[in-house]
């Protein structure tokens, strides 16, 4: 049974697809759609958990049930509890593997955990992550038994009473901060896997060569081993070709179908390991074909591009959270239809804002041709109101020395952003939709944000970088990049080396207290009330202030935002996804003139 509608938060919000979620085994899909393997056991579903203080040990009698991978904070997590940075949550249960699993090798996967985790195999230690946003796999082969296996998994998560990445994350919520997800909240799986396998692959395409790349890492290597990579086109071979597992491997794409927004073209790739011409490990994959790069348009302004064309790119700051599941969003359906309406509302981009999400997520975007922006996870001391003043005073700020002034004093905190940040990037590279990565929002935690530019831009070459997004601009990375709100956006100014971006604006904000969190917090940056004049407002402020910034040749927009979340109110729907709260066949249009008056 799902929890019930009196656990549900305040304001007792469901969304459409509550009632959907089965509490035995919620999001069954497989949760990698890029590493496809038919054997795979899903772990889902109910757990014995337990809450003890920060360093006691595990605990003898777990006295509830929760339901995984719902954060314990959430309703759906059938619990709603907030833990305490001097508390540790405990989660066990047993499972039996499946016949069918051959005598392989058993990964057990977890898509994410905040924030630090231990876990243990039939009470052997198996491994330890530090690090919310991030997956990660322990081999439990040499842990397991024949019959019934226990996994006890531990968690502690400062939020932030301690300066690590957390994103909106705070543990008294309020204004534009949001209530604290702890624990689990991606899928956690089982996979079984020959002694030899595919660890991990990197697709990287190429549409002025017209070919793909294919990077392998195999686990337990052996010079015997071939790959085999596959390229099909609706069930049509297209390329096929085979190497030395350790030599990158290049398929040419003839003639490449190439994915836009427009025409969001995906080839299915297949690659299968080979010993001595047998067939040892197979994965079924995906890919586009896309560019995404700087240029200029036909007065010399750089413009962000794609497949070497100027893109005017619009779209909504989309936060990810959710009012029954908050960060984990409650079926894959929900992603699929809130994706699905960026789309239809006329957007061909979204910004995720610091916040990364499971991988089925991405797959939405790149089946639908909704590009994305992807912020990395902001930590750090978080932001006070005298942020504010600093913006007005010092704009010009230098990131590079008395790191304290922007939360990151701690040497050992700057290093662990750059491993985490590392890793939302080898995470996310083979995402066919993800054209521009922005490491720093709003001056939070920022800190050598030009050096991290020109890292990013040397470690992934295939993307733009949004170095500083809003404030504290070093003059780096690929874009000027501007936040407007409380006031008339003023004359654009471009750059003949960086692309101008308006990368958030609007926020214009109505309160619809029946599908509102908290229905007497309502921040928004202008009030409106009624459909109509909520609609009227949007357009005038694209027709009357944000075209003359198209027309002069700026890259980018982004409004402010997708949803209402907690106690904003200012999103296209409300927090519950069940009211539009504007017009958009009246939205659809003015949307349309974005993309046709920008230059070309």
């Amino acid at each position: 049974m799902t929890p019930r509608p009196d656990k549900l938060g305040p304001g007792h919000l469901t969304t459409p697809w509550t009632a959907d979620v089965d509490p035995e085994l919620p999001l069954p899909e497989y949760p990698l759609p890029q590493m496809v393997r038919e054997g795979w056991q899903n772990l889902n579903g109910r757990w014995d958990y337990a809450i003890t203080q920060k360093d006691d040990e595990e605990p003898v009698h777990f006295p509830g049930k929760i339901v995984v991978p719902f954060p314990i904070e959430s309703a759906l997590s059938g619990i709603q509890q907030q833990l305490k940075p001097d508390e540790r949550l405990w989660y066990r249960r047993t499972f039996y593997l499946d016949k069918d699993w051959g005598g392989n090798r058993v990964l057990l996967h977890f898509g994410a955990v905040d924030w630090e985790c231990k876990v243990w195999v039939n009470n052997l230690p198996v491994g330890r992550h530090q690090g919310g946003y991030d997956p990660f796999t322990f081999d439990i082969t040499a842990a397991l038994v024949k019959d019934e296996n226990e996994i006890t998994v531990s968690v502690w998560d400062p939020s932030d009473s301690e300066p690590i990445q957390r994103g909106k994350q705070v543990l008294k919520p309020g204004f534009i901060w949001y209530t604290t997800i702890s624990g689990i909240w991606q899928t956690v799986w089982l996979e079984f896997v020959p002694e030899t396998y595919l660890k991990s692959i990197k697709l990287t395409p190429n549409i002025d060569r017209g070919c793909l790349t294919i990077t392998a890492e195999i686990c337990n290597h052996k010079p015997d081993f071939t790959l085999r990579a596959s390229v099909m086109d609706e069930g049509n071979l297209l390329s096929e070709s085979e190497t030395n597992p350790r030599q990158p491997l290049t398929l040419p794409i003839a003639n490449p179908k190439l994915w836009s927004p427009d025409s969001p073209h995906l080839y299915d790739l297949e690659l299968s390991l080979f010993k001595n011409g047998q067939e040892v490990d197979r994965v079924g994959s995906y890919f586009g074909m896309r560019k995404f790069s700087l240029g200029r348009d036909q007065s010399g302004n750089a413009r962000f591009c794609l497949n070497n064309k100027p893109l005017f790119l619009y779209g909504p700051l989309d936060q990810g959270y959710w009012p029954d599941g908050l960060y984990t969003p409650p079926t894959d359906e929900a992603m699929r239809w809130e994706i699905d309406f960026i789309k239809n509302a006329g957007f061909n981009m979204l910004r995720k804002h610091i916040k990364v999400e499971p991988a089925r997520y991405y797959f939405h975007c790149d089946r639908a041709g909704l590009i994305v922006w992807q912020d990395m996870v902001s930590g750090g001391i978080s932001p006070k109101p005298a942020w504010f003043l600093l913006v007005k005073l010092f704009k010009g700020l230098h990131d590079d020395r008395m790191y304290w002034r922007l939360g990151r004093s701690s040497q050992e905190n700057r290093s662990q952003f750059k491993v985490e940040y590392q890793r939302m990037i080898d995470t996310l590279y083979n995402v066919i939709s993800i054209g521009i990565w922005c490491p720093f929002n709003e001056g939070w935690g920022q800190f050598d944000a030009a050096e991290i530019a020109a890292w990013t831009k040397a470690y992934d070459p295939t993307r733009l970088v949004d170095h500083a997004s809003g404030w504290f601009d070093q003059g780096a990375g690929d874009f000027k990049s501007e936040h407007v709100y409380f006031k008339p956006l003023p004359k654009p100014e471009l750059e003949t080396k960086r692309a101008l971006v308006l990368s958030e604006f609007g926020g214009y904000s109505q309160n619809l207290p029946e599908h509102a969190w908290n229905p007497n917090k309502d921040f928004g940056y202008k009030k409106l009330e009624g459909r109509k004049a909520l609609t009227e407002g949007y357009l005038t402020l694209l027709e009357e202030q944000l075209l003359t910034w198209v027309r002069s040749g700026c890259s980018a927009a982004v409004y402010t935002q997708t949803t209402d979340v907690e106690t904003e109110m200012n999103g296209f729907l409300t927090y519950d996804r069940k009211v539009i709260k504007l017009d958009l066949d009246r939205l659809r249009p003015i949307h349309a003139k974005l993309y046709k008056e920008s230059p070309p």
